[in-house]
């Protein structure tokens, strides 16, 4: 059964101003650029059934384009040992919104919403295993005043991704665009 996610891609030029980032660690898998993405609403497991109502729901989120941009560090779970390395996404009261309203939409199809709060970020790397605190810290400090340029969001996507030895591949099941000059319902 796939594994379903709702999702912003990046665009080519944010995806390497990120791959600086991606060395000096350890015993870390970093993300091939190809698998990063902004995840806005983690679904999970459902059947080709439910894929299909899914998909069609999110045809119905309206908005209008807006631009991000990524700047600094974080990491998963915030207090411990990393598992988690990552980007976090500028406030954007637009992204907010978005989400609201794709959480909106699944929840008027009977999806539970999900349990975690949202941090909206760009996975970087999972830590296969425990990092030196003081090369971790180094590392933030740094890479900690990273921002990418900001970038146009004009669209989601819909992925299902099935999990692999050496890591998720993510397909694209669907895609919806944002319509310029959309007035947006009030949240």
């Amino acid at each position: 059964m796939p594994r379903l996610f709702v999702a912003l891609t990046l665009p080519d030029p944010v995806k390497r101003s990120l791959e600086p980032l991606a060395r000096g660690l350890g015993d870390v898998r970093w993300l091939d650029p190809e698998q990063q993405h902004l995840t806005l609403r983690f679904i999970g497991e459902l059947d080709n059934g439910r894929l299909e109502e899914v998909a069609e729901a999110l045809g119905l989120v309206e908005g209008s384009p807006f631009e991000l941009g990524l700047e600094g560090l974080g990491h998963f779970p915030p207090r411990g040992e990393p598992q988690v390395l990552w980007t976090r996404v500028a406030k954007s009261p637009e992204l907010a919104s978005l989400r609201r309203r794709i959480d909106r939409t699944l929840a008027a199809i009977g999806l539970p919403p999900e349990g975690r709060k949202f941090t909206p970020h760009v996975t970087l790397a999972r830590v296969r295993a425990p990092l030196s605190r003081e090369r971790f810290g180094t590392y933030l400090m740094r890479h900690n005043l990273y921002r990418s340029e900001r970038f146009p969001v004009s669209s989601f996507h819909l992925f299902s991704s099935r999990l692999k030895p050496d890591g998720a591949q993510h397909l694209l099941e669907a895609s919806y665009e944002l319509v310029p000059g959309l007035d947006d319902e009030p949240d």
